[in-house]
């Protein structure tokens, strides 16, 4: 099985990311996208997922799987690699940084925040940068 969960790990935004802040994505259309639904999971429940719970999440509202097949597409969706948080949308375009602490929950902070200058300065944390937009 392969996962996505960093531990005690800030994902800081991406270097070439356009926020100062931390945005809400904004919704198009009438279908949210992958960007409004991690936000509304973790905005609203910080340090309760880890990566991986919510990274599934997503992907299960998205394909809209039945609740009965959700463990054997969970299943299926890790035994082959996954994006992690340094290629969500979060970090790269939404100015998001993506907290993990000591058991893999995570929770997200606003690159202008107080708590995300803390982590950064925090030599305990390691950190690592979402992934570019755009390549060099």
């Amino acid at each position: 099985m392969h996962s996505t969960n960093y531990f005690n790990t800030l994902i800081e935004i991406a270097e070439d990311s356009p926020a100062t802040q931390g945005n809400v994505p904004p919704i198009k259309g009438n279908k949210k996208s992958v960007a409004n639904l991690q936000f509304e999971m973790l905005h609203e429940h910080p340090y309760e997922y880890t990566s991986d719970d919510v990274l599934f999440a997503v992907f299960a509202t998205r394909k809209e799987i039945p609740k009965e097949n959700l463990a054997e597409q969970r299943h299926l969706f890790f035994s082959k690699g996954q994006p992690c948080f340094r290629a969500s949308p979060l970090t790269k375009q939404y100015g998001w940084g993506v907290h993990s602490n000591a058991d893999g929950k995570i929770a997200i902070f606003g690159v202008e925040s107080e708590e995300y200058h803390q982590l950064v300065e925090d030599v305990t944390v390691t950190k690592k940068k979402a992934m570019r937009s755009k390549r060099v």
